[in-house]
């Protein structure tokens, strides 16, 4: 996906098994963020500034979605232990992931693997994508302020 794409509109099934649609978010601007594991300490560091900074991202208007390849148990552990405010979809068969092009070869300590690619996507009122965030562009203790700031 590119800016100027139209995201999906099945989005995918939150923790609690809820069917995610973009036209749930249409009028609001939305944070959907691809993220590689439940309680990893980067993961982690994202949803907390996320978290701590959710009442202004509303304020300004966005919504927010995490998006991992977690099992939708993992996902209300994680939600539940962070006090996450927003949905996190499971999507096991990584078929968001792959649609919007946050799968896919990663180099980790010189080995090359298939995995997760830390993407955020800034979906405008129409559903329109606006910007997108990807890999060390995204500094996970500050990513809630990097997205008030574009």
């Amino acid at each position: 996906m590119n800016i100027g794409d139209k995201a999906p509109e099945i989005l995918g099934k939150d923790e609690q098994g809820r069917e995610i649609r973009l036209s749930d978010y249409r009028g609001r601007k939305l944070v959907l963020y691809f993220y590689p594991k439940d309680n990893t300490s980067g993961c982690t560091s994202e949803a907390c500034s996320l978290r701590d900074h959710f009442a202004e991202l509303q304020g300004a208007g966005y919504e927010v979605v995490g998006v991992s390849k977690d099992t939708a148990e993992s996902h209300q552990k994680f939600k539940e232990k962070h006090e996450l405010p927003f949905p996190l979809i499971a999507d096991v068969d990584r078929t968001l992931m792959e649609a919007m092009g946050a799968w896919g070869e990663k180099n980790m300590y010189g080995r090359k693997t298939m995995g997760t690619i830390r993407t955020t996507f800034v979906i405008n009122e129409e559903g329109i994508i606006e910007q997108i965030l990807s890999g060390r562009q995204i500094k996970t203790k500050e990513h809630a302020s990097q997205i008030l700031t574009l």
